[in-house]
């Protein structure tokens, strides 16, 4: 199985105003059962407060190396060499140049010295800075060392000037920090196809027929994919989440886009997870022009839009595994086990939708995997990241069955 819960981070934050972004990666990493130690220095300690940190990771905060209240197991010798992974997040051209030339005068510059574990570096500067040859030297002779980095991305600064500098958004850090960690290469070698998201079907060029769907259930997936080596293609509808970044994504709008793209991509996987609240209807008829208020009624004839997990199980070859996901209001077992048969999927995962803890756009899920052996999974109610991982690991058993 994979697991995250004993892995130890340290997650160093220095004085760019991006400093804030730090929150969000140590919550996320704190969620996924990670032990992070938040390391603040100084400049960083002006921007965002420790007692933040502290509350989203349940770990004290350090900020001086020489704080006489501190426990000996916050020291740089020893939360160093008992880290599976440093994050510098962001990271100032005042760190780069602080690790590359190995001085040492505080806290983390200290503990990167020390340290043995990855090191992963999210720089955020100035663009004018960022192109400076100290900085470009610095960042080559870290990376010749082995050292890693994420971004930084382009866009408009806190200075107001465009170009390259800004620090990669929390879920691209993450995300490569996981990598990083190398928790489980179980699936390298495999390819895996899941659909997200939900389906935007146009009446006019203004509006549309659409469902709840957030993308955290199949974004939550991919990612666990990707965390066990597996090379991910996430087609997705419109969503609140992004798909994971080192993924291939194709972006579609409605389902028969969906459709085309993964009947396109199928016969180049192992597997297909239809995760997607496909649409099951659309307008017979959108107007290229918008529909005017006319006092009268607007009737919208729908027709049926492709089936288009029930399309891959029909059209899967030996080996291949075909997972379905069945959204229902009431008699979750028999719908699923309907579904599961009529479609000819592997597996299907019946969640239950339209209440406050579970369905679309929650964090946790209700749900129970139905196999097509006949054995039925149920779970408590779960995180979505969790039931990810307990369904790679289904997925995981069936491929070595096959």
């Amino acid at each position: 199985m994979n697991t995250t819960s004993s892995k130890r981070i340290v997650l160093g934050v220095t004085g760019s105003i991006a400093a804030y972004k730090a929150c969000e990666i140590a919550s996320t990493l704190s969620k996924s059962g990670m032990h992070v130690t938040p390391v603040l220095t100084e400049s960083a300690s002006h921007l965002i407060g420790a007692a933040t940190l502290e509350g989203l990771t349940g770990n004290r905060v350090i900020t001086h190396m020489f704080d006489p209240v501190q426990n000996s197991d916050i020291e740089h010798i020893s939360v160093s060499t008992s880290a599976d992974l440093f994050i510098v997040a962001p990271a100032t051209a005042n760190i780069l140049g602080k690790a590359a030339n190995g001085i040492s005068d505080d806290w983390l510059s200290t503990a990167l010295l020390v340290t043995h574990a990855p090191i992963l570096f999210a720089p955020a500067m100035n663009t004018n800075m960022y192109g400076h040859p100290a900085v470009t030297e610095n960042i080559a002779k870290l990376k010749s060392r082995g050292n890693h980095f994420v971004g930084p991305n382009s866009g408009t600064l806190a200075c107001k000037t465009e170009g390259p500098g800004r620090m990669s958004e929390p879920q691209e850090v993450v995300e490569a920090a996981l990598q990083l960690l190398d928790i489980s290469q179980s699936l390298k070698g495999k390819k895996i196809l899941i659909t997200t998201g939900a389906n935007h079907e146009p009446i006019d060029p203004v509006r549309f027929i659409g469902n709840r769907s957030s993308g955290k259930m199949g974004n939550a997936i991919a990612l666990e994919a990707l965390n066990r080596g597996a090379d991910v293609t996430v087609v997705t509808g419109p969503a609140d989440v992004a798909p994971p970044s080192s993924s291939q994504i194709i972006s579609v709008q409605t389902a028969q886009e969906m459709s085309d793209a993964v009947m396109n991509h199928m016969n180049d996987v192992d597997v297909v997870i239809g995760a997607a609240a496909v649409a099951d209807y659309r307008i017979e008829n959108p107007s290229d022009k918008k529909h005017k208020r006319n006092g009268a009624c607007l009737d919208l004839k729908l027709i049926e839009n492709p089936d288009i997990i029930g399309s891959v199980g029909k059209a899967k070859t030996n080996g291949q595994i075909v997972v379905g996901f069945a959204a229902e209001t009431q008699d979750l077992t028999e719908n699923a086990q309907s579904k599961l048969a009529r479609k000819n999927l592997d597996l299907i995962v019946a969640n239950e939708v339209g209440v406050p803890e579970s369905g679309f756009g929650t964090e946790t899920i209700n749900a129970q995997f139905v196999h097509k052996s006949g054995e039925i999974e149920e779970f408590p109610l779960l995180d979505k990241k969790e039931l990810a991982t307990r369904l790679l690991d289904r997925i995981e058993n069936m491929l070595t069955d096959h």
